[in-house]
């Protein structure tokens, strides 16, 4: 029994003096929280308005960029790509919609309850 001790004890000493135990470090900064993408409105009285009915357009990200819409009207919108790449669904008044653009290219938009509404998204 003894010498099982002495054995475990010599092996203890011997993996700290080889280096097999290193004390960690103060733990990495967490990630910064996401920022919600690029904003976009939709402005209040938006169902009266074409090209102006959002804010910015065309509104521009980098490939790999989300861009948030924000229904600032007091009416149901939606935002809805021209090409079917993306379908909001109805975004209500304070409601807000992502799309995230993995490529390059002009990306031309609608609201399907006020058809009137266009917008682009440029990604670059």
């Amino acid at each position: 029994m003894k010498v099982r001790m002495a054995l475990a004890a010599a092996l203890l000493v011997a993996s700290f003096g080889c280096g097999a135990y290193s004390p960690q470090g103060p733990s990495p900064d967490p990630p910064p929280p996401a920022t919600g993408g690029t904003p976009a409105s939709i402005v209040n009285g938006a169902s009266l308005l074409t090209t102006t009915a959002y804010a910015p357009s065309p509104v521009t990200v980098a490939v790999g960029g989300t861009v948030t819409w924000t229904n600032n009207d007091t009416t149901t919108h939606t935002s809805n790509a021209n090409n079917g790449a993306w379908t909001s669904g109805n975004i209500g008044p304070g409601g807000k919609f992502s799309m995230t653009f993995p490529s390059a290219g002009s990306f031309t938009y609608h609201c399907t309850i006020h058809p009137g509404m266009v917008g682009t998204v440029t990604v670059q």
